[in-house]
């Protein structure tokens, strides 16, 4: 049995920002603006969509995103950007916390309630 939570919750909000990839973990660069994160940055939301100087960023709800090192378990969890636009453990890095809620070790994908 399959369970969604595609949609569930979320919350958008338009950025300025360019450059950004849809799918990635996004920073606050600046006033209203979002910009790519680096390995250990905290991490805003989830670029949607990103058109020209502007992306909308999920900042609210669940969401699914790539990972890198130990798979997340479920629960609550503290995560930062890996730099490759997924998240890993936060560890020493300034984290977000936030609640696992499944995981894929063979995408190396996890759904996360920001």
């Amino acid at each position: 049995m399959s369970v969604s939570f595609e949609g569930i919750g979320q919350v958008c909000a338009t950025f300025l920002g360019s450059g950004l990839a849809e799918g990635h973990v996004v920073r606050m660069a600046g006033r209203a603006e979002a910009g790519a994160c680096g390995d250990g940055d905290p991490f805003c939301g989830v670029a949607l969509c990103c058109k020209e100087d502007a992306c909308t960023v999920q900042v609210g709800g669940f969401v699914t995103v790539g990972y890198s090192g130990d798979m997340p378990e479920p629960g609550t969890a503290s995560l930062c950007a890996n730099g490759e636009g997924g998240v890993r453990a936060a560890g020493e890095s300034a984290g977000r916390a936030c609640l696992v809620v499944d995981a894929d070790a063979a995408a190396k994908t996890v759904t996360i309630l920001l």
